[in-house]
This record gives C-alpha cells, sequence and structure tokens, in this order.
C-alpha cells in the first residue's frame, strides 16, 4: 500500500458500519513546503474525533470543523489552505506552502470503498480515481489505465488531468538474507520505514530470536526461503553473509524475480568474483547489472549501524527515483 495513507480507508469504512459517521479527508495537491505528501489521509466522525493527518498537524483543526460541514450536508468539498512562509504560523499553516484537500463524507460512496478495503486486504496493487468535476469514483486496477499505471509504479498519488488518483500499493518487504550484526540495525530501521523485515539463515547460532527479538525468522535454505516469500515489485533483497553457499542461492532467485532492489554485502574484489559465479550459472550481464554491490550508499560508513543507515539510504532512493 502507499505508506502515506495507513489505514484510513479501513478505519473510515468501520466507523461508518459503527453508525458514528465518518469523513474522509485527503490531501490531494501540495505546493512549497507543506510536511505530508499527496495521499495522506484522516478520518472524521460525527463527534468530531479524528485520525490521522494530512498537514502533520498544521490545519487538522480546521479541516476537522469543514468534515462536520460535509457530513451534514452529505457533500463533498475541496479545500486551499496556502500562505507565504512568512505569515503560514499566523494562519496555522505552520510550515508554510499551499495545500489542497479533498474532504468527503463517505456514506454516498460505500459501496466503493469497501472495493478498496478489500483490494487492500487482499494485496492488490489498485488506485482510487476521484472525478474532482462530478466526485465520480472508481477502482483501477494495475494495467486498465496508462496514466494510473505509471502512478502506481512510482508508488505516487496526485491530480492529473481533473482526477485525484490515490495509489493503494500492497506494503514493502525487505528480505535479508545472513543474520550478522548488520542485520540488527537494518531490520529495525527498514521497519520505522515501513516495511515488513523478515531475515533468512539457515545457521542457529546466527539467527537466534535472542539476537533479533520479535523479527520473523526463517531458518531455510536460502532458495527454499526465497521461493516462499516469492519477491515482488515491492520487495527489496540485501544479503549479507559473503558465503557463496548462502547469497548466491538467495541472489539467483531475486534475479529471477521482480524485486525492485537487489544488495550484496562485499568487497569489489568479492563482488567480481560473484559476478563469474553468476554468469556461469547462465545470467546476463544486464540481470547482473542490477545487483546493487558493494550494498549501501558511499557516506562513508565505518561501523554495522552505519552501514546498515547507508544501505536502507540507497533502498530508498532507488524505491523513489528509479
Amino acid at each position: 500500500m502507499d505508506q502515506t495513507m495507513e489505514n484510513m480507508p479501513k478505519l473510515a469504512l468501520e466507523w461508518h458500519r459503527a453508525g458514528r459517521g465518518a469523513v474522509l479527508a485527503t490531501l490531494i495537491e501540495t505546493w512549497g513546503s507543506a510536511p505530508r505528501g499527496a495521499g495522506s489521509q484522516m478520518v472524521v466522525d460525527g463527534a468530531g474525533l479524528m485520525m490521522g493527518s494530512v498537514s502533520g498537524g498544521c490545519v487538522e483543526g480546521a479541516v476537522v470543523l469543514e468534515a462536520a460541514e460535509a457530513l451534514a450536508e452529505g457533500r463533498p468539498k475541496v479545500l486551499t489552505y496556502g500562505v507565504s512562509d512568512e505569515d503560514a504560523f499566523a494562519v496555522g499553516l505552520a510550515c508554510g506552502g499551499t495545500i489542497r484537500v479533498l474532504v468527503e463524507p463517505v456514506a454516498p460512496w460505500i459501496a466503493v470503498l469497501e472495493g478498496l478495503v478489500a483490494a487492500r486486504a487482499a494485496g492488490a496493487a489498485v488506485a482510487l480515481v476521484t472525478d474532482l468535476a462530478s466526485f465520480d469514483r472508481r477502482l483501477v486496477a494495475l494495467g486498465e489505465d496508462a496514466a494510473v499505471d505509471v502512478r502506481l509504479r512510482a508508488d505516487r498519488s496526485g491530480v492529473e488531468d481533473g482526477r485525484f488518483i490515490a495509489v493503494h500499493n500492497p506494503g514493502l518487504r525487505l528480505i535479508v538474507v545472513g543474520a550478522v550484526h548488520i542485520a540488527q540495525g537494518l531490520m529495525a530501521m527498514a521497519r520505522a520505514c515501513g516495511y515488513a523485515p523478515v531475515l533468512i539463515d539457515p545457521r542457529s547460532s546466527f539467527g537466534a530470536a535472542a539476537r533479533f527479538p520479535g523479527e520473523v525468522i526463517l531458518d531455510d535454505w536460502p532458495d527454499e526461503a526465497m521461493a516462499r516469500l516469492a519477491p515482488d515489485a515491492r520487495t527489496a533483497v540485501v544479503t549479507l553473509t559473503h558465503d557463496p553457499k548462502l547469497d548466491d542461492p538467495a541472489l539467483a532467485a531475486a534475479l529471477r524475480s521482480g524485486a525492485f532492489y537487489v544488495g550484496c554485502l562485499g568487497s569489489k574484489r568479492t563482488h567480481a568474483k560473484r559476478v563469474e559465479r553468476l554468469a556461469a550459472q547462465g545470467f546476463t550481464g544486464e540481470e547482473i547489472a542490477r545487483l546493487h554491490a558493494p550494498v549501501g550508499l558511499d557516506i562513508g560508513a565505518r561501523n554495522p549501524a552505519e552501514i546498515a543507515v547507508s544501505i536502507m539510504a540507497q533502498i530508498t532512493q532507488v524505491l523513489r527515483k528509479g
């Protein structure tokens, strides 16, 4: 799913079904230094209780008031908040910039909302497309609309040709092969960035729960674990063991998958030998070029935590910039 959207559609549906009334507010456009991205959402009930955020706290109070009015009228509206940086604090948009917010009671389009919540639960890539003139809404799956496809692949909600395309992608995953010291920091960082991390290591002394409390740890051999996990376009894979018996099967599986990022720990010399082994297995130069090795951005990292930072930064760069 688009990470800016959290579980707001599901929450809005639950509040509606509970008879509380529900208004879904969605940030549809930003200019300047707005603190949240297009697609960020909040839900407001009939009593004014809110969850989520469209501006990091700047205009939420005003949106709650507008939501109450929209709920009473049963009609959606588009709100615009914009100020200069100098005057921002006085009017509530303390970050400056300009934002547009779509505020819509969910009752009139509950069937579409139910479809959206079901699609998200099934892990489907889907967009909720809203005509900003008529407020007609429909769900669009990958492959049905070229403009929607571009935004789904870029994971970027936004307004285009009078339509707001709200991206709802499946969640991000990180598969880490090798329960080494770097993995301890990397797993925590990945979770903080919105990923569901999984650790693979058949060596019980490495992948002990005591070393990685609360983490999902698979003790299968990497090729077996990768077959079960089936990396896709929302998955990053990182190998950290330095051991070809463990790293190479995982890399072979990752290169044959749709994983958007594949990174390998090791020096340039180590990677040169890795390239030779993969080429001997029949992988082409283009396929091998997908590997990020040595893994991570070159930020001068020295200790395991800093290396983990460099890896997570590179994964983020590839996800957001391609």
